[in-house]
């Protein structure tokens, strides 16, 4: 079917407005198209990245699991959306990345179970009454299973029992599945080796549907480009339904990343994004390199009630999108109606909204320039009425987590960001120290061109209400994307950490300004 978009509406630029509660009080549950994304925290991780977020909710509270290299890192999350550290938890070897994290209850226990890419391991940590973590099982890898550089994980529930559906890559593909025992402990019931048939080589996505009392499973395969769905019995036993391949037409699949699926009404769909593998041709990381890049797309599948994928449409990236290197697809919110769905992009570095109808036809919405590239690590969650996105990067020099609401959007007045930043250094900080943090200050507008102007100057107020501040600096940004851009930028990173140490004091405040 040949696609086509929907116009992109206008880019909202703020954050906050007198009435916007009142303004989600209104149900857009109908799954509106007037969305956008509103950054609500960010905060520091102990990992050195960020590769998978998870979430879970206990006991009525919210938690957030961030895995990077070496560690997971625990937060709470409260209803608007502002994150609190809990606690951070060592991984087998402190290998990692925590790539695959699901987290779910089993027969009344609460577990996250982990993929531990280079410790070629799988993990399953208790959840505790404060969401911090305790690890009660460790599987690694054998000949009789396919758990090396494992990278994703599914949790599917029958009736009278749970198992662990395991993807991994490069050495050793395949697919395989372990039983879930009350303590957490795994065994194993069946593992696939990859072949010429299947898609199971690089299994980075997976996802379950339930139709008429049957289970089926579909992944996604990275190194061989196609997607592949099958039965799952009672017994945890699966066998291969159908499976299809990359083509430049009805489906986009070179380099098959996320995975996801939605039912509306009667339909059952699968969505599958694609980093293409022209992102990594100059890495040596690609088994086949004679491949034609054909672009970005996001495909979408009907699933027949026997379990099997039907190509049914394509939303194709274009000026006005951002599906370059897809990572991650997120279901934000359904109806039997529509779908919002957050897709994730590496090398877009965004976070692109789009629109699934019951008739299968996908469509942007909006989207917003997170300023970090997203691998992964992108998670939606729900709180009361609210829904969240909670994102991390793999970038090194970033260690941050951050979350985003999911609103109806702002219309502001002015055309110009201002953020205005108001400083104040410790009495020992030199004066030396201080001119060098000024330079480095008025540099950042060489460095990051989403900066339209950037001026400064010391406090010359007699007033005597400035409370000790003695420097402002005022940048001007286009939209929202060129903030977000600054803020996450590894120029102001290394400001931060430089300049951060010598400070007694930051006061920071944005507002939108109409240019004459």
């Amino acid at each position: 079917m040949k696609s086509t978009q929907t116009a992109i509406m206008t880019i909202p630029k703020g954050y906050v407005l007198i009435g916007f509660i009142l303004i989600m009080k209104i149900c857009w549950g109908q799954v509106s198209d007037d969305l956008m994304l509103y950054r609500k925290d960010f905060k520091a991780i102990s990992a050195n990245n960020t590769v998978t977020v998870t979430t879970y909710e206990k006991d009525g509270v919210h938690y957030v699991y961030a895995g990077g290299f070496g560690n997971v890192d625990v937060y709470r999350l409260d209803a608007k959306g502002k994150l609190t550290p809990i606690s951070n938890h060592e991984l087998y070897k402190q290998k990692g990345p925590a790539r695959g994290m699901v987290a779910d209850r089993i027969n009344g226990a609460d577990f996250l179970f982990i993929a531990n890419k280079h410790g070629n391991a799988i993990e399953t940590f208790k959840i505790l009454e404060n969401g911090a973590l305790q690890r009660v099982f460790l599987v690694e890898d054998s000949e009789e299973t396919y758990l090396g550089t494992a990278i994703t994980l599914q949790v599917v529930h029958m009736k009278k029992a749970s198992y662990l559906f395991i993807g991994g890559l490069e050495e050793t593909p395949g697919l395989s599945c372990f039983k879930i025992h009350n303590d957490g402990k795994l065994t194993h019931v069946q593992s696939l080796k990859d072949d010429n048939n299947i898609f199971t080589d690089g299994i980075i996505g997976m996802f379950t549907h339930k139709i008429k009392g049957k289970t089926f499973l579909y992944t996604g395969g990275f190194q061989d480009n196609g997607v592949s769905s099958f039965r799952v019995y009672q017994n945890g036993k699966f066998k291969n339904i159908n499976n299809i391949g990359d083509t430049t037409t009805d489906r986009y699949l070179t380099g098959a990343y996320p995975v996801t699926g939605v039912t509306l009404g009667t339909q059952h769909y699968v969505i599958v994004g694609h980093r293409h593998h022209k992102y990594y041709e100059n890495n040596g990381f690609i088994k086949n390199t004679d491949f034609v890049y054909h672009g970005d797309g996001v495909s979408v599948f009907k699933v027949t009630n026997q379990g099997a994928l039907v190509p049914h449409f394509v939303l194709k990236d274009d000026a006005s999108t951002k599906l370059s290197g897809q990572t991650r697809i997120e279901i934000v919110s359904a109806t039997d109606e529509a779908a919002i769905l957050a897709v994730g992009t590496r090398d877009d570095s965004s976070i692109q909204l789009c629109k699934l109808n019951k008739d299968g036809i996908l469509s942007p919405i909006d989207y917003l320039e997170t300023g970090f590239s997203i691998y992964y690590g992108l998670r939606s969650h729900k709180i009361e009425e609210d829904h969240f996105l909670i994102a991390g990067s793999n970038r090194f020099d970033m260690k941050q987590l951050v979350t985003y609401k999911v609103s109806p959007k702002i219309s502001q007045k002015g055309n110009l960001l201002r953020h205005v930043v108001n400083l104040k250094y410790k009495s020992d900080t030199t004066p030396e120290q201080i001119v060098e943090a000024e330079n480095a200050f008025a540099h950042l507008k060489n460095e990051i061109p989403q900066i339209v102007d950037l001026e400064w100057g010391l406090n010359d107020s007699t007033e005597g209400h400035s409370n000790g501040f003695t420097h402002t600096f005022t940048l001007t940004f286009d939209d929202a994307h060129g903030r977000e851009i600054y803020l996450f930028h590894k120029a102001h990173l290394a400001l931060v950490e430089k300049v951060g140490p010598l400070l007694d004091g930051v006061f920071v405040m944005d507002y939108w300004a109409q240019e004459n």
